[in-house]
């Protein structure tokens, strides 16, 4: 039977096996007696050829082993030379095989060393490959060293240089994740994470897969960057993923500065990089070029600020929120449920991250209560508990439930307020049968400034109407907002609005006027500042498509140019005597023996708003407990003197003593 090397095999050749035969020729002519063992490994590795490893070299792009076909199309992608394809080949097969560490160590001596030095590389392959011989491979020995040090290889970070020595004795390497990945053994990159990550999957509606098929189309033809802008995490990175998906990669989120090397790793891994971007209003960034990378990229932002690719401004493409059938088919396939997926989908302007989020703690929730599918009350009890730490500690929820009775305003508030709510839940497609000039600008949002003194209600309104809403209610921390470094307060509420938008969350400004106040003339550096954060926050509220309720104790407080930008001003004035009436049995309940005659005499000579009254009541009720009673009117009287000295104010003559002082 012969011995000579089946033409098949022969054709399919392994790029460590050439590097290795071109090694073997070089130290056939060396003078070293002390490594002939390595001498003659490297002749038997060489002749399992069967033939000229230059030929193999060169058709080494159709015709290698199926192990380098990932290999292959790097060199290709990197554009790499013969030289630094058969570096490659000696560094991969210094990693999958001991003994060529052994064999460069030998070769090297005396400076030993098992990972192959410049000097090495250019004095086995670069004559070798440019067929010259005697004097004339010195110099193109020579040449070859700085060919590489300067090539695509190290350029891309594909090798890397180690050694402070001269460059000829320093010695060349590849990143452990780069060699995992050419040997079908992927692992993470620093900084970067595959697909969604630890994130749960979002579904995407139809009209995003379409729009992702005609983005992917141009990203794979005329266009080269594509910024995706969503202010919910989650549904940026489906998105990212269904671009790369569509251009037959995966996503690889790049969190930091990319280090040198990653984009021989993307190759290898069939990677789209996706830059992950935190911009506040007025930042700006310069997404980083990649060595050697000649294929589209992504990066994914909030609605804020500014970015650019390396070749100039990137295409946008900010993420809507998916229309009523859109969300009801989301909410359908995330609940099992069509009536409340329904009902969902008119009353809520969720995104497909939230909704997929919110489906997903739904059913936990219903599963801990035994259900065997989530109800409406498990959807609300997901909002809650989807936003722990979500808007960073930005805004504290208010989460009392205020039910109509617990609301007591004048009938005209009341209709107002009710408006309001009315607003709020069609405000989804408002535009819809109108005019260009309204359609034009229409924005979903909903902006109200309650106006009136202190304790007239105006924070329980908007824990009333969030209730109505069945959302949210989130009291926006003006102290952890406000910064006193330059651009960092706009940066928060960019934030903060962001997830708000995308949350459906009702975001409360209390004392709003701290923040929304007017404009003034500009005397100092400081002013001028101030003026850019209030010019900033116009800007927003005005775009916002979320529910943003303010408060203030004074209209006149506000710019002039804020009050368009409002949807409703709602004016909450002192109680009258039969609202504070019901006020006195709303906060009373059943627990006391007050005799109607003497709570009328308190709603017609106390005028005293709810929130005094609500102090005044839980007053009294902490004497009446402790003595195991009901409250009496003496113990209103006599927690009344303590209320109206907190205000500076003597109780009226006309209220009667109280018989017991006050504890």
């Amino acid at each position: 039977m012969s011995n000579e090397p089946v033409p098949a095999l022969r054709a399919r050749t392994r790029l460590g096996d050439l590097a290795l035969a071109a090694l073997a020729e070089h130290a056939e002519g060396l003078d070293d007696g002390d490594a002939e063992d390595e001498r003659s490994w490297l002749r038997e590795r060489a002749s399992r050829l069967g033939g000229d490893w230059r030929s193999a070299l060169e058709r080494f792009a159709r015709a290698h082993a199926p192990e380098d076909a990932d290999v292959a199309s790097l060199i290709a992608a990197l554009g790499l030379g013969p030289v630094e394809s058969l570096a490659l080949g000696l560094l991969l097969a210094v990693e999958d095989e001991p003994f060529v560490g052994r064999v460069l160590v030998a070769l090297q001596a005396p400076l030993g060393g098992s990972k192959p030095t410049l000097a090495l590389v250019a004095a086995a392959f670069g004559p070798a490959v440019l067929g010259v011989r005697g004097e004339a491979m010195e110099s193109a020995a020579a040449e070859t060293v700085a060919q590489l040090a300067s090539g695509a290889a190290v350029e891309s970070g594909l090798f890397r240089l180690a050694g402070d020595g001269p460059l000829v004795e320093q010695a060349l390497s590849l990143p452990t994740p780069i060699y995992l990945a050419a040997r079908a053994r992927p692992v993470a990159w620093p900084g970067v994470s595959v697909d969604m990550g630890r994130l749960p999957p979002v579904a995407l509606p139809a009209s995003f897969q379409r729009e992702v098929e005609r983005r992917a189309a141009a990203l794979g033809q005329s266009m080269r960057w594509l910024v995706i802008r969503s202010g919910a995490a989650a549904e940026a990175r489906a998105v990212a993923c269904a671009i790369a998906a569509a251009l037959g990669r995966r996503a690889a989120f790049i969190e930091r500065e990319p280090a040198p090397g990653l984009s021989p790793w993307l190759h290898l891994n069939r990677c789209l990089p996706v830059f992950v971007c935190d911009l506040g209003p007025s930042e700006r960034r310069v997404l980083p070029s990649l060595p050697r990378w000649d294929g589209p990229s992504l990066a994914i932002a909030g609605p804020d600020g500014v970015i650019e690719s390396p070749e100039g401004t990137a295409v946008a493409w900010p993420l809507p929120v998916p229309p009523a059938a859109e969300r009801r088919a989301l909410w359908e396939a995330g609940l099992g449920d069509a009536e409340l997926a329904a009902h969902l989908a008119r009353e809520h302007r969720h995104g497909a991250g939230r909704i997929a989020e919110l489906s997903r703690l739904a059913w936990q929730s219903a599963r801990a209560d035994g259900a065997a599918k989530p109800a409406m009350a498990h959807v609300r009890a997901a909002a809650w508990a989807a936003e722990g730490t979500a808007l960073g500690g930005l805004a504290h929820p208010l989460r009392a439930q205020v039910s109509d009775e617990a609301l007591v305003t004048a009938p005209s508030l009341r209709g107002e307020l009710e408006s309001l709510v009315l607003r709020c839940r069609v405000r989804d497609g408002l535009d819809d049968g109108l005019g260009a000039s309204m359609t034009a600008r229409y924005r979903p949002g909903v902006r109200a400034l309650f106006v009136g003194p202190s304790g007239t209600g105006k924070t329980l309104a908007a824990g009333w109407l969030a209730t109505r809403l069945g959302v949210p209610l989130y009291r926006v921390d003006l102290a952890s907002v406000t910064s006193k470094y330059i651009g960092e307060t706009e940066k928060n509420l960019s934030q903060l609005l962001a997830r708000a938008e995308q949350a459906e969350i009702v975001l409360l400004f209390d004392e709003a006027d701290a923040m929304f106040g007017k404009r003034t003339e500009i005397s100092e550096s400081n002013d001028r500042f101030a003026n850019a954060q209030t010019n900033y926050l116009l800007e927003r509220i005005e775009s916002f498509e979320g529910i943003v309720l303010l408060t203030s104790n004074s209209r006149a407080r506000f710019d002039a140019a804020f009050a368009r930008r409002l949807d409703a001003i709602i004016e909450f004035p002192p109680p009258a005597p039969e609202e504070r009436r019901a006020l006195w049995w709303s906060h009373l309940g059943a627990g006391h023996s007050i005799d109607p005659v003497d709570l009328n005499k308190l709603a017609a000579l106390v005028d005293l708003p709810g929130g005094h009254i609500r102090n005044v009541v839980l007053s009294a009720a902490t004497h009446a407990r402790a003595e195991r009673r009901a409250i009496t009117f003496e113990d209103l009287v006599a927690a009344l003197g303590g209320e109206y000295r907190k205000i500076g104010r003597s109780v009226p003559n006309e209220i009667r003593a109280p018989r017991r002082p006050p504890a």
